[in-house]
């Protein structure tokens, strides 16, 4: 096998992806704020954000970091806000107050769990190496799916803990299937690792279990994170200056977001370098 393992092809994500036009801006509303360096003020779930527009958009959208709301920045509903504000509740405006208000903060947090499962899924399915277990995948895949499309009232109820418990094991077998194709990789596990602030730069981390670790505040500058399985990594003001992260696996907008980067930070094609890197653009530069 060629040193240059191949990019799976793209799966179109466009669901997945948060819609700010066709939400409410439940996330504005629904969750709680609680004042720190990444959020400017205290405030309830089921309040809206005093800086919620009545057309539902941020009005200091361009402002968010500087205004002390970077939190903002780094959530990622992976689609779950529209898909609640126009299929589930059927475009109910929860401004009208009532049950029905209730019930869309309620099923936001759990739709947004459902999402970001479809997002593994998704990516899992492209995964060359996983196609042993494609069937599993895919049954995994639809009965996600399925549960997005409960009515509001049982999608409240809905253990999603338990669900994800079953899903869980197939996105590992994809990444360790994965993984193992590659013909130079890191041997060391970092599962759950704590690496916060660690100088990790130029370091060789080509397919490594990066899952759940924590790396906030890490120098990652010039590593080589190829195809590393980076699912719930902790990448706060982590540094990606320079960085490989090609084919990354479970890697998400959110955990980039969160992170620093610049223009010669290699992404997957799926994600898009954010804004505050200081350059603009899908995939690498």
């Amino acid at each position: 096998m060629s040193d240059n393992h191949p990019t799976a092809p793209v799966t179109d994500r466009a669901a997945l992806r948060a819609d700010c036009a066709n939400c409410a801006g439940l996330c504005c509303v629904a969750l709680t704020l609680t004042a720190s360096a990444d959020f400017a003020i205290d405030k309830d779930a089921g309040t809206p954000c005093p800086n919620l527009a009545d057309d539902f958009r941020c009005g200091i959208h361009t402002r968010l970091r500087s205004d002390g709301f970077a939190g903002c920045t780094v959530y990622d509903c992976f689609g779950a806000g529209q898909k609640v504000s126009q299929d589930t509740c059927s475009g109910t405006d929860w401004r009208s107050g009532g049950e029905a208000a209730q019930e869309m903060f309620q099923v936001f947090p759990v739709m947004r769990q459902l999402h970001e499962l479809l997002w593994y899924l998704t990516e899992a399915l492209s995964l060359p190496a996983a196609r042993p277990i494609a069937a599993e995948l895919r049954a995994a895949l639809d009965d996600t799916e399925r549960l997005t499309r409960l009515p509001a009232g049982r999608l409240a109820e809905l253990d999603v803990s338990a669900h994800r418990d079953t899903v869980a094991p197939l996105l590992l077998r994809a990444a360790a299937l994965e993984r193992a194709t590659l013909p130079r990789r890191t041997k060391r596990g970092h599962r759950g690792a704590d690496l916060i602030g660690a100088r990790l730069s130029g370091a060789e981390l080509r397919g490594a279990e990066l899952r759940g670790a924590y790396l906030i505040a890490a120098d990652l500058s010039g590593a080589d994170l190829r195809s590393a399985e980076l699912i719930g990594a902790d990448l706060r003001d982590a540094d990606l200056s320079g960085a490989d992260l090609t084919g990354a696996v479970y890697l998400t907008q959110a955990q980039l977001n969160a992170a620093k980067g610049d223009a010669a930070t290699r992404l997957p094609p799926s994600l898009t370098r954010p804004a505050h890197w200081g350059a603009a653009g899908p995939g690498a530069a």
